[in-house]
């Protein structure tokens, strides 16, 4: 390899769409626009609020992505070293431009969509900011600030149309429980490295075996909450879709259960996301 190979750049698109994740920003937008469209009655795929709503999150996921790989870099040399950008791919300096350039947009579009939507923008982004610099390193807390920051990507549409807030407030429960499991199973893929840096992960405080208790659990408890609200909206939809997904929960449940390598869980990390994506296209039988 040439040193013009191995040194960082200003920019490279491929480089960039990947710190960006893009493919999650792209799940992002869907499921936005599939909530907007069919959830909310006064909404059409040409509004130019929910636009600028979906185009604002995604600016303030992508700079997240970006804030999360650069302190991250020395952890992903032993995880992942074939997807380090951050000082390999892109400079440093350039990588945290973008991430102030973006957050710097995103939190700009929220303030003229309403006051409360920037304020809620410029603490998505400092949310973000500490959980990558601190908070990620610590049990539980920084899983449940990722997922909660999920479900309010949904969420945030009730807040700004006002309309079938409740319907919405169930996808939303439902992106965040999603989104905390994953967020545990991916730090049992990488507690090695975290483990090599000091990060007090519910893997590395609590051990493997323990940790996949708290998940059982957990998936316990959201799908009794889920359901328990369905039962006050007489949805039927809701009803069939959650109903259904009990056979993958299930086979989720015994893959968790035998899993004990790396490989298995980045395939259960993975199939958190074909659940989320099912739930996402539900949103079309509205």
């Amino acid at each position: 390899m040439t040193s013009a190979q191995s040194s960082p750049k200003n920019f490279s698109l491929k480089g960039f769409f990947r710190l960006i994740r893009i493919q999650n920003l792209v799940i992002i937008v869907l499921s936005q626009y599939l909530a907007a469209i069919f959830i909310i009655d006064s909404v059409s795929i040409f509004d130019l609020p929910l636009f600028l709503l979906s185009f604002s999150t995604v600016l303030l996921a992508a700079a997240g992505y970006i804030i999360n790989d650069y302190y991250d870099v020395k952890i992903d040399y032993i995880n992942k070293p074939d997807r380090v950008i951050v000082g390999k791919v892109l400079k440093r300096r350039v990588v945290l431009f973008w991430h102030t350039a973006l957050n710097f947009i995103a939190i700009s579009i929220g303030l003229y969509l309403h006051w409360k939507i920037g304020l809620i923008h410029f603490t998505v982004a400092f949310l973000l900011w500490f959980y990558s610099n601190q908070l990620k390193r610590l049990p539980f807390i920084g899983n449940f600030i990722v997922a909660l920051l999920t479900g309010l990507s949904i969420s945030i549409l009730a807040l700004y149309y006002k309309e079938n807030q409740a319907t919405l407030h169930i996808y939303a429960l439902f992106a965040f429980a999603i989104s905390l499991i994953r967020e545990i199973i991916k730090d049992m893929e990488d507690w090695k490295g975290d483990a090599n840096f000091g990060c007090k992960t519910l893997p590395i405080v609590w051990g493997i075996r323990n940790t996949k208790m708290l998940l059982y659990l957990l998936i316990v408890l959201f799908y009794f909450l889920i359901f328990y609200t369905i039962q006050f909206l007489q949805n039927d939809i809701l009803y069939y879709y959650f109903s259904g997904l009990t056979i993958f929960v299930i086979y989720f449940i015994h893959r968790l259960r035998i899993a004990d390598t790396i490989k298995h869980y980045h395939f259960l990390s993975n199939f958190c996301k074909l659940i989320m994506l099912s739930g996402i296209l539900s949103m079309l039988f509205f």
